[in-house]
């Protein structure tokens, strides 16, 4: 088994050490998504430029640019372009999360929907979409077509399934790794296998990476939401009980439910049927986490995922590349940006 490395500073380093080795590329990448989203609306260059400026890491543009890489890709055009294409579709489901969530904030920064209003916003991610569409149709290839949109799908599917469950303490474990591997693993998943496709690589090769990919994305999310209940910093620019205010039930939620005694879980179902929590909720519910060691517990499920992350790349050859990747599944769990 892989074994994670449990410190945040090198954590770090391995995002750091795999965009310093896709640098010049990752520019390409910055570069053409500023080309595409110039039009002859100003309000759509200005949010479109706010928004994509705002601090994101493009680590799921660094997945496709650094799968392509590890499977032999050498040429110089469609792993950036679809690198491109990868991270327009994160950023859209992005200026619609906002809207959905009514968020003021993301990464410290205000948020689009928060400055211009949710109806640009809403056709802004949507103006997103459609450039994105354009470069994978220019692509050209049917493959990668089925796969960015069907993933496109699967992320509104995965949003749409959280909404459903809103406020549902007794929400299933298995519904809420169903939601995650919609929402946010897919488009991990997507972005590494993408790599996989434009290099010609063999079915084995495209499932690896595959699985890098989508256990990447469960870690990471898991680890996000551990951190809304991780009240010691403020990591990233998250404002710490942001889920909880919204009424998402996410793993350290589900944890306390499943060992709290039957008092607690009255209490936990009457206040996430609440239309809005207070301070005192969720104080009253931290006290619950640190009692339950949810945050632990949810963290060490994430590291399972990590683990099989690192594992799924053992069938590539030992190279710096894939040395790279299996270094950066620690970040998603010990990340401190």
């Amino acid at each position: 088994m892989g074994s994670v490395i449990p410190l945040k500073k090198s954590a770090n380093s391995a995002y750091l050490e795999l965009k310093n080795m896709l640098g010049a590329k990752l520019q390409k990448v910055e570069n053409l998504i500023e080309q595409k989203l110039k039009s002859d609306v100003d309000l759509i260059e200005r949010m479109s430029e706010h928004h994509l400026k705002s601090g994101g890491k493009r680590l799921r543009a660094l997945l496709t640019l650094g799968s392509a890489k590890l499977t032999g890709y050498k040429e110089e055009k469609r792993d950036v372009n679809l690198a491109a294409c990868v991270e327009l579709i994160h950023s859209a489901t992005l200026l619609h999360d906002d809207v959905i969530d009514e968020s003021s904030l993301r990464r410290g920064v205000k948020t689009t929907n928060s400055i211009w209003g949710n109806q640009s916003s809403i056709l802004v991610g949507d103006y997103l979409l459609s450039r994105c569409f354009e470069i994978m149709v220019q692509d050209g290839d049917l493959e990668v077509l089925q796969l960015l949109s069907s993933t496109s799908a699967k992320i509104a599917q995965g949003e749409v399934l959280q909404l459903q469950h809103k406020g549902e303490a007794d929400l299933l474990e298995e519904t809420y790794i169903d939601i995650i591997n919609l929402k946010t693993a897919a488009l991990f998943s997507a972005a590494t296998k993408t790599g996989a496709f434009i290099s010609g690589s063999n079915e084995k090769e495209k499932k690896a990476l595959e699985s890098y990919g989508r256990n990447l994305g469960l870690a990471f999310q898991i680890a996000d939401d551990s951190l809304d209940y991780y009240a010691k910093e403020k990591f990233f620019g998250k404002e710490i009980g942001k889920d909880f205010y919204e009424g998402k039930v996410t793993l350290p939620l589900i944890t306390i439910f499943q060992k709290g005694n039957e008092e607690e879980k009255e209490f936990l179902m009457e206040i996430m049927k609440k239309n809005k929590r207070t301070e005192e909720d969720f104080s009253e519910t931290l006290a619950l986490i640190f009692k339950y060691k949810a945050v632990e517990t949810s963290l060490k499920k994430a590291e399972y995922f990590v683990n099989v992350s690192y594992d799924a790349l053992a069938i590539f050859p030992e190279s710096e590349d894939k040395r790279v990747l299996q270094r950066l599944t620690s970040f998603s769990l010990n990340r401190s940006y």
